[in-house]
């Protein structure tokens, strides 16, 4: 099972953003949510994801806010789940809170932990960071780019959209790194799918539960 566990940065000194991101978490990552993403605290929020590629998108999708510290935590869950992310426990959710913790205190605000630790998951969240980092460079034309091509857009489209030759949309492509963005994106969704089946071959069961 793979936890995601957000905190709100400097949550006190500005707007609260939590429930507005618990709805579009809800919205986009539809097709990966085991449990759906609400607040579990009043600055936190969290969601339960089917995939690798799930808990990346989400990942993705709130750093890029650059206003969360986000704890990716791997691990098996309590069966029965609970009716809600609220209601659900294990050593998922424990990984995604020490994640999540470690997170507040790293450039990236990123940190993935696996219950029982393991180098694994230390060497996907180096990788991982590589890539925040690389989007964290990208320039505003670069995510406008981006952005129309993440709706299925063409190349040649997106150019016609942003009133630019497909040429000048070739090199804006290339200097935002869209393409190693979109490799890497795919290696790291396989990598946490990886790490997910070495870490819940046997499921927690709640106590009583036969």
């Amino acid at each position: 099972m793979i936890v995601v566990t957000a905190d709100q940065v400097g949550s006190r000194d500005n707007a609260d953003l939590v429930g507005a991101m618990v709805q579009r978490l809800n919205n986009d990552l539809a097709d990966f949510l085991v449990l759906p993403a609400d607040r579990t605290a009043g600055d936190e929020l969290q969601l339960l994801v089917s995939s690798g590629t799930g808990a990346l998108t989400a990942v993705l999708l709130m750093s890029r806010e650059g206003v969360w510290s986000i704890g990716c935590g791997i691990g098996r869950a309590k069966q029965p789940l609970g009716a809600s992310i609220r209601e659900s426990s294990g050593d998922a959710f424990v990984a995604a809170r020490t994640a999540v913790d470690r997170a507040k205190k790293r450039p990236t605000r990123f940190a993935l932990e696996t219950e029982p630790a393991s180098e694994p998951a230390r060497d996907a969240e180096a990788l991982v960071d590589l890539l925040l980092v690389l989007r964290g460079r990208r320039s505003t034309e670069g995510w406008e780019l981006h952005d129309l091509l993440a709706t299925g857009a063409t190349q040649a489209q997106a150019a016609a959209e942003l009133g630019i030759t497909p040429q000048a949309a070739s090199k804006r492509a290339r200097a935002a790194e869209l393409r190693a963005e979109q490799a890497a994106t795919g290696a790291l969704g396989r990598l946490l799918d990886t790490l997910d089946s070495q870490h819940h071959l046997g499921t927690e069961r709640q106590e009583g539960t036969p």
